[in-house]
């Protein structure tokens, strides 16, 4: 294998290349997210029959839990493509009675609004709306656009995980239902971003630019994620995608034709402050196009050939007269001036790793270690 150490070098088989300092290639070319995705999909993923079968037994096991409840599975709803086809494949086909969870962050676009009621109102489905404080939420995302690093997206996918997690608890649901999926989301580089759910991270770099409390503020740690919830409270994550032949285009289609769901023109778009993070922020200050992960996952799912990724990519990212204009709401509605955002964007860009994280085995160890002492009320 040899990496991007000097050279620029694009994947022959997707449009994923050298912006990823940690893609490597083989001998005739290939990325190793290609050849990882085949190994996934060789040696993992389930069959036709025994997808089905697993997606049977995961459906009947929920209806068994539910009995008796309001509610036999929880699932959050973006808006988007994925959480959206899921939640009628929920409701529709599998008979399940959701509650759907919103998380409204203060960057919903009006299409996403619209979106999400005609959905909800066609599936005849409860939908709770977890409004977060907005100077809260303003204060964390100024800290992280501050602090130079890619993933200033943190703050809000933060909220939505802990938010998530609360109604299960409030409500008793051990089923959480996740859009994730491999057919349309098997690339994404550890390099370019930085996992949301890392309470130390948001700490450490809040302490550092924040101003105010994050008392208000939806928050899940390591311990409450990796012990409490899979194994004291029983919560269950499921993936029902996965078992599915997922296919973007088609799932848009059965959304447009049967909810009068409307495109966004990107994915993650339906948040206003995540598509300008991701069609600006990223390009511009650390060179990383996520549509390149983004077209290179259908690319190897077969829903999209490499010639209509480049093709693709060819295209402008932004249309300039609506990049001014979002780059005005965007700076104004964060609180910083034209001089001040002119700096942030020159700043010197750093990785995740220049600030405190519980990736690293001592902290993940201590802090295991000092949650449960907590837990225990041990001194």
């Amino acid at each position: 294998m040899q990496s991007n150490n000097s050279k620029y070098q694009i994947c022959t088989k997707t449009v994923m290349d050298t912006s990823d300092p940690w893609i490597t290639f083989d001998k005739d070319g290939v990325c190793n997210y290609v050849n990882g995705y085949n190994h996934w999909n060789e040696n993992i993923r389930l069959k036709e029959e025994e997808a089905k079968k697993a997606l049977d037994q995961m459906i009947n096991k929920m209806i068994d839990d539910g009995k008796g409840k309001e509610y036999d599975c929880i699932m959050g709803l973006s808006g988007g493509v994925d959480s959206s086809y899921l939640a009628y494949r929920v409701v529709k086909d599998w008979g399940l009675r959701p509650l759907i969870v919103h998380v409204d962050a203060g960057w919903n676009s009006e299409l996403a609004v619209n979106n999400i009621e005609n959905i909800v109102n066609s599936l005849g489905i409860d939908l709770h709306t977890l409004v977060v404080d907005w100077d809260v939420m303003k204060d964390l995302q100024r800290s992280f656009v501050k602090a130079s690093v890619p993933n200033c997206d943190i703050p809000q996918d933060h909220s939505f995980i802990a938010g998530l997690y609360s109604e299960a608890k409030k409500y008793k649901i051990k089923h959480i239902l996740n859009g994730g999926n491999m057919a349309t989301e098997s690339i994404l580089p550890i390099a370019w971003g930085h996992d949301a759910s890392d309470l130390v991270h948001i700490k450490d770099i809040h302490r550092r630019f924040g101003e105010r409390s994050l008392k208000k503020f939806p928050k899940i740690n390591f311990f409450k994620r990796a012990i409490l919830n899979p194994y004291l409270h029983k919560y269950i994550v499921h993936r029902p995608l996965e078992f599915l032949d997922y296919n973007k285009d088609e799932a848009k289609k059965l959304l447009i034709d049967k909810m009068g769901w409307r495109d966004y023109g990107g994915k993650h778009y339906e948040s206003v402050f995540t598509k300008f993070f991701q069609a600006h922020y990223l390009p511009t200050k650390f060179g990383f196009d996520k549509r390149r992960a983004h077209l290179s996952s259908l690319i190897v799912s077969g829903q999209m050939t490499r010639e209509e990724a480049v093709a693709e990519m060819n295209q402008p990212i932004y249309d300039p007269e609506e990049l001014k204009k979002d780059t005005k709401y965007f700076i104004k509605k964060l609180g910083f001036s034209e001089n001040e955002w002119n700096d942030i964007m020159n700043a010197k860009p750093l990785e995740h790793s220049f600030y405190k994280t519980d990736r690293k085995p001592e902290l993940i160890r201590k802090y295991i270690i000092g949650s449960y002492k907590k837990f225990k009320g041990i001194n």
